[in-house]
């Protein structure tokens, strides 16, 4: 049996997953940004979504900040280096939002992404926009916060129910 190669650390290993990762879904950091732009120009004239993108006001910065997001997200490469649930609190997003957001980007990606690359990114953006919502929900006091460590059911003891 031949050894296998040594996998490799730090920003070596990061560059091979993003290698591996792009060759099985056609992502690039291009196609990325492109997509992208062509998202946002379509939720910035969306009647639902426009309003809330109104505030931004430096869309060159918006686009690079959220092409690290997602080249983090999609491709591992660890650029992006900030808080989105931060970013998303306190600027009235409901649960429709999330919904047309989540449609939008979805038609998006298929048309600007081989079948698997939308795949990836579609789950990617709804695992994130599950969290985001129940961020959302938690500090605006829809939910409660959760505790897990007083959510645990009592274990072993006199009296303990199987």
């Amino acid at each position: 049996m031949q050894p296998s190669a040594p996998i490799p650390e730090g920003p070596a290993r990061r560059a091979a997953l993003a290698a591996e990762i792009a060759a099985a879904t056609g992502l690039t950091e291009e196609g990325i940004a492109a997509l992208l732009r062509d998202f946002y120009a379509r939720a910035r004239a969306d009647d639902l979504l426009g309003p809330v993108f109104a505030r931004v006001t430096d869309w060159d910065h918006h686009i690079g900040r959220v092409s690290d997001f997602w080249s983090s997200v999609a491709l591992m490469t660890g650029r992006y280096h900030g808080q989105p649930m931060r970013a998303h609190f306190g600027i009235g997003i409901t649960p429709a939002h999330f919904a047309r957001w989540l449609a939008l980007f979805a038609a998006t990606a298929a048309e600007h992404c081989t079948e698997a690359g939308a795949a990836l990114l579609v789950t990617r953006a709804r695992t994130i926009a599950s969290s985001l919502e129940m961020g959302i929900a938690v500090a605006e006091g829809e939910l409660p916060a959760r505790h897990p460590t007083s959510q645990r059911p009592a274990s072993g003891g006199a009296g303990a129910e199987a």
